[in-house]
């Protein structure tokens, strides 16, 4: 099976990140949000995402014929109807995500797989609300995306071989770099990744060192790109708490949130997104 047609539910930062690169990839991408002004936003990240490569020489082509492949719906039954291959990118709540699938399941044609960019959840559960759990996977990409090489494709209980490789195909086509991974819960990297960072608010809740120099510690210590409190920022404070949340119930305490964490969420300080988290931003 060949995959030309591909759909992409949810306009937030990590759907648009999958919608832009599958474009600039070639595929023709359908993009859906329930909310006008993501698909706004979303329209606004690619035609200025592509300015920028157009003006580095990373394109393969003009930015307008990468655009020409770019359509976006506020119907997600005319978004995925016609699609060959399907990446849901909603936020980490598991009920939104079981609805989405259940009314993908409904709209999309039975060949079409069914991948969900989740970092933490299970692609069992979520394909067992559907009528194809063989077609069924999770595709964790990383933010940005369009800059960051690996996704990691997770099977779920009843996935086939063939959506496996089918997703690795995709992946690939896009310019990634793929790991397999039998399910669990945060799979590889979110585990690792949640781990690392709770430490760090802990720390800094505690008065061990400044955000700052926390961040500079592990960057010029132990060689890390970015430091912990700076990648939370980026990923947005509020997707990591429910991240944290989901493991601390599937696989105990070494998982509790940071209590900082929950009262920065409450207040308000989600990361770049808002303007401010560990680190305060300009507009």
């Amino acid at each position: 099976m060949n995959v030309n047609k591909l759909t992409v539910v949810g306009a937030g930062t990590m759907g648009q990140g999958i919608a832009y690169t599958a474009a600039a990839s070639g595929f023709e991408v359908m993009l859906f949000d329930n909310q006008a002004e993501q698909l706004d936003k979303a329209k606004g990240f690619m035609e200025g995402r592509l300015k920028r490569d157009e003006e580095r020489g990373r394109l393969k082509e003009s930015k307008e014929r990468v655009l020409s492949r770019v359509s976006l719906f506020s119907n997600l039954a005319k978004a995925a109807s016609d699609a060959d291959f399907v990446i849901e990118a909603v936020p980490e709540i598991l009920s939104v995500k079981l609805d989405v699938f259940k009314t993908l399941d409904e709209v999309c044609r039975s060949t079409t797989v069914l991948a969900t960019n989740t970092s933490t959840m299970s692609p069992t559960e979520i394909g067992a609300g559907t009528n194809r759990p063989d077609r069924t996977i999770a595709m964790h990409f990383f933010n940005p995306v369009h800059r960051m090489k690996l996704v990691e494709i997770v099977r779920g209980l009843d996935t086939s071989n063939e959506t496996y490789n089918l997703a690795r195909t995709v992946a690939q086509e896009m310019g990634k770099e793929t790991v397999e991974v039998n399910e669990f819960p945060g799979f590889i990297t979110s585990r690792i990744n949640c781990l690392v960072g709770n430490e760090a608010m802990v720390m800094l809740q505690e008065g061990v060192a400044s955000a700052k120099d926390i961040d500079k510690a592990l960057r010029l210590g132990l060689n890390y790109p970015m430091g912990p409190l700076e990648l939370v920022d980026l990923v947005g404070l509020d997707v990591r708490l429910r991240n944290m949340q989901y493991l601390h119930e599937k696989l105990g305490e070494k998982f509790k949130p940071a209590p900082l964490l929950e009262k920065y969420v409450k207040s308000g300080r989600l990361g770049r997104k808002s303007g401010e988290g560990f680190y305060k931003y300009d507009e």
